[in-house]
C-alpha cells in the first residue's frame, strides 16, 4: 500500500470526504517526494497537488498519483481548491490543525466552500510504524552519523571553542553524505554540558572537560539522532561514575524494550538505575522519543506514556545525568522496536572515550 493509499483509506471512515494537506511533512509523506511549497487535496475521485512556478517542473516529474497544477497570482490556491471541491463534490475537508495557523484556518473557513474538520491525529498515526524502505533510509542516516562522530573525535583539541567544534562536526556530517541536519547540533563542554539543550558558545575546551555532542542528519528525508559524551584529557572518578551510571541506565532501557511494552515501563527501567545510584533528581527529561521524517515524533518512552510501543517504530534511548555547574552526561542511540527486542541503529562506541589532550 502506498502512502497515498493509506491517506485515502481515512476517507472510508466517513468523518470527511477529502483531505487538505498544507503541512510539509504530511505532503512529503503522502506524495513520497518533497516539494518545498504547495498544497495537496486528496479525494477518492481525484488527487491534486498545487505549487508555484519555482517547483512545478519538479512536481510534475516526481509526484505519482496526483494531478499537478500550477498556482499563479490570478489563479491562486483558494480559487483552484474551490474548483476541485466543486469537481469532486467535497463537503467536508480534513485539515492539519497542528500546522495551520489561526489566520490560515480563518481564511480557509471563510473562503473555501467546504466544512473543515481536524484530522492531524489520524494522519500522523500512519507514520508511527515504518515501512522497510523507511527503516533502511534511517539505517543509512545513522551510518553517516557514526562516520562523522569517528572523524570529529580526531579534530577535538584543547583551546578550540564549542562553536568551532560544532562547525567541525557539521562539516564531517555533510562530508559523509548528509543531505541536511535533523536539528542544530548541541555541542557543550565542561560546566555547560549540564544543560541538556545547551547552545554552542565561545567557551574554550579544557583538559578534564566532558564534551557532549548531540547531532543527527537528514538522508533521503529521514532523520538520525545520536548523542555521545567524551572526556578531554582525563576523567575524574566522579565523572567516570556518572558516565557508567548513564550507560547502565541506557542498557537497562534497551534490554526491556520490545513491542507491547509501554513507553512508561521502558523509561522506568532506565530511570530506576539512575535513581538507585542517587542521581534521580538530575534526570529531568524522558528516556526517548520516536523519529522518522521529523526528529521528534510520537509515541514517546517517557513517564506519561502508558500505551504499548508498537513493532516497527524507531525510538531514541537517551538517559542523562546533569549536575548544574559541574558537568552532564547523555548517551543516545536510536533503536527499531521489534516483537522480540530491538535493532540498535548506532554503531559508535558507548564506552567512555578519552580524547588525548
Amino acid at each position: 500500500m502506498t502512502n497515498l493509499e493509506k491517506y485515502l483509506s481515512l476517507l472510508d471512515r466517513g468523518n470527511y470526504d477529502a483531505l487538505l494537506l498544507t503541512g510539509p511533512i504530511s505532503r512529503k509523506y503522502c506524495a513520497e517526494f518533497n516539494v518545498d511549497e504547495g498544497v495537496a487535496l486528496v479525494t477518492r475521485r481525484g488527487c491534486r497537488y498545487y505549487t508555484d512556478s519555482r517547483y512545478i517542473e519538479t512536481a510534475e516529474k516526481n509526484l505519482k498519483g496526483f494531478d499537478v497544477r500550477m498556482v499563479t497570482k490570478d489563479n491562486g490556491y483558494l480559487k483552484q481548491l474551490n474548483e476541485a471541491i466543486a469537481d469532486f463534490g467535497v463537503s467536508t475537508l480534513g485539515f492539519e490543525e497542528e500546522v495551520m495557523t489561526v489566520a490560515e484556518l480563518r481564511t480557509y473557513e471563510e473562503k473555501l466552500n467546504a466544512r473543515l474538520v481536524p484530522c492531524q491525529k489520524e494522519l500522523n498515526a500512519f507514520r508511527v510504524v515504518k515501512e522497510e524502505y523507511e527503516l533502511q533510509r534511517m539505517r543509512e542516516a545513522q551510518a553517516i552519523t557514526d562516520k562523522a562522530f569517528t572523524e570529529v573525535c580526531k579534530r577535538i583539541k584543547v583551546g578550540m571553542t564549542e562553536k568551532e567544534l560544532c562547525a567541525e562536526l557539521i562539516y564531517c556530517l555533510y562530508r559523509n553524505g548528509a543531505e541536511g541536519l535533523s536539528f542544530a547540533p548541541i555541542v557543550v563542554a565542561g560546566p555547560n554540558s549540564s544543560m541538556p539543550h545547551g547552545v554552542p558558545g565561545e567557551r574554550k575546551l579544557q583538559k578534564g572537560d566532558f564534551i557532549t555532542m548531540d547531532f543527527g542528519v537528514v538522508y533521503k528525508d529521514y532523520c538520525s539522532d545520536m548523542t555521545r559524551t567524551v572526556a578531554l584529557g582525563y576523567a575524574t572518578d566522579e565523572m567516570k561514575l556518572v558516565y557508567e551510571t548513564v550507560l547502565k541506565a541506557q542498557l537497562a532501557g534497551i534490554a526491556v524494550t520490545k513491542a507491547g511494552v509501554t513507553g512508561q515501563a521502558i523509561d522506568g527501567a532506565a530511570r530506576k538505575v539512575i535513581s538507585d545510584a542517587g542521581y534521580g533528581d538530575y534526570f529531568g527529561h524522558g528516556y526517548g522519543h520516536c523519529l522518522g521524517l521529523q526528529v521528534h515524533e510520537a509515541p514517546n518512552c517517557n513517564p506519561s506514556n502508558d500505551k504499548p510501543m508498537p513493532a516497527g517504530c524507531v525510538s531514541s534511548a537517551e538517559p542523562g545525568i546533569y549536575l548544574p555547574g559541574k558537568f552532564g552526561v547523555r548517551i543516545e542511540d536510536c533503536v527499531i522496536i521489534k516483537d522480540d527486542g530491538v535493532e540498535d541503529l548506532a554503531h559508535s562506541p558507548k564506552e567512555l572515550i578519552v580524547i588525548e589532550a
